[in-house]
């Protein structure tokens, strides 16, 4: 135990120290704040007025456009329209809507943002039901006042009886970023193990330390490293990410808007807000949830790596391999639109059992609420499945990590699977 200490000491300090390192944990918040920030500033600012001429003979439509927040409506007379068509560039019109009949033309000296036809049509359709209910004798009046509006309040039935509130885009939301996270990690952490592992498989290195300690250990010793890494870094993006996301939104917000702090009645109405968008959604549940299945899927996927790491001389040569390792991680990832959709069905129960998927999607269906049976059943086969896994890539590692120059092949694999000392 001692040495598979002093391996994950060395694995995890050489790779803090490294600039990649230092780079992405300051990049990563940077982008995943962007991400949140930047397309609502870049939406809000390319929202301009635009100035829309109309060529109509008489107001039978003129009248009833309505001036919007990006859109101002002014009729102008034929031989202006006539000029206007000839130099867009030089007038302050963004488009000419020309009307005759009940045939509409919309022109401009530039491609039309899909906003404004789709705002102008909106109008032009109401304008046109609103005429032929009147042809038929319907008072708009009744029609408008029979409008309604109906907001539905979901509510959860727990065991005991007691009711909270719920949300359902919440709990999409939730398990969606959950689920991605899991994705990316597992993926991003168990190629740096694989890259790892045949870094100094061609470097020679690796002779020298098995020298020292056994395949079995020097392996461990890397996943687990690697593995430390992986919560630091990901502790360290959550941190920056709330601070740069918390102080970017100060910044965006509108001077009239912006106070240096909450009072007291805002804190109250932000956190209430916050538990009415959350209930039903267990926090705390699916926060530990999500750092067991980050490192019980990782560990399973991160062995499986480390031995395709050891069989293989060069990158390149990983992909045989490293395909159907990986195709039960992809598979999870396109079918969490489907799982959400359907949380409860015999696909997402299987695929969350399941060990290859069960990081993933447990993670997708939490927060819609999972049967505590269910979770512990999860649990219990993936450590089985990671144990398993890791006995096997030992195997595999053992032998070969200390081959060269041949070209390795399932059936090499097996060989070594089934060697004994």
């Amino acid at each position: 135990m001692h040495k598979i200490w002093l391996i994950i000491k060395r694995e995890y300090l050489v790779r803090v120290r490294k600039k990649a390192f230092i780079v992405m944990t300051i990049v990563g918040p940077l982008l995943m704040a962007a991400l949140l920030i930047v397309p609502t500033y870049l939406a809000e600012e390319s929202q301009e007025l635009r100035n829309i001429a109309i060529e109509e003979d008489g107001f039978e439509f003129t009248n009833q456009l309505e001036d919007t927040e990006f859109l101002h409506f002014s009729k102008i007379p034929q031989e202006k329209a006539t000029l206007l068509k000839e130099g867009f560039t030089e007038s302050n019109y963004y488009a000419l809507l020309h009307i005759e009949e009940n045939n509409f033309t919309l022109y401009s000296n530039q491609q039309i943002s899909l906003s404004v036809s789709n705002g102008i049509e909106n109008q032009l359709e109401k304008i046109i039901e609103h005429q032929k209910l009147k042809a038929a004798g319907i008072d708009l009046t009744i029609l408008e006042s029979a409008e309604s509006t109906v907001n539905i309040t979901t509510k959860i039935i727990s065991e005991d009886g007691n009711t909270t509130n719920s949300q359902a885009e919440a709990s999409m939301g939730i398990g969606f970023i959950c689920g991605i996270l899991i994705y990316m990690f597992i993926f991003m952490y168990g190629t740096m193990v694989m890259r790892g592992v045949i870094e100094e498989k061609t470097s020679r290195i690796v002779e020298v330390i098995i020298s020292s300690v056994k395949p079995f250990q020097l392996m461990m010793g890397k996943i687990l490293g690697v593995a430390l890494v992986g919560l630091t870094q990901f502790v360290l993006w959550i941190l920056l990410t709330f601070a740069i996301a918390t102080i970017a939104e100060l910044l965006f917000m509108d001077a009239s808007s912006m106070t240096t702090e909450l009072n007291a009645a805002q804190q109250s109405v932000l956190l209430s807000e916050i538990s009415s968008l959350t209930g039903g959604i267990n926090l705390i549940q699916i926060f530990v949830s999500f750092l067991f299945y980050f490192l019980a899927g990782y560990l399973m996927y991160s062995s499986l790596f480390a031995a395709v790491g050891s069989a293989v001389d060069a990158e390149a040569d990983t992909q045989q391999f490293v395909l159907p390792i990986t195709i039960p991680l992809i598979l999870s990832f396109i079918l969490i639109q489907p799982i959400m959709e359907n949380p409860d069905g015999t696909l997402a129960f299987w695929m969350s059992i399941i060990p290859f998927t069960s990081p993933v999607i447990m993670m997708v269906r939490l927060p819609f609420g999972v049967a505590n049976w269910e979770l512990a059943l999860s649990v219990g086969i993936l450590i089985s499945s990671f144990i398993l896994t890791t006995w096997f890539a030992g195997r595999i590692y053992r032998t070969g990590i200390l081959m060269y120059g041949k070209k390795t092949s399932y059936k090499e694999l097996w060989k070594w699977l089934s060697y004994k000392e």
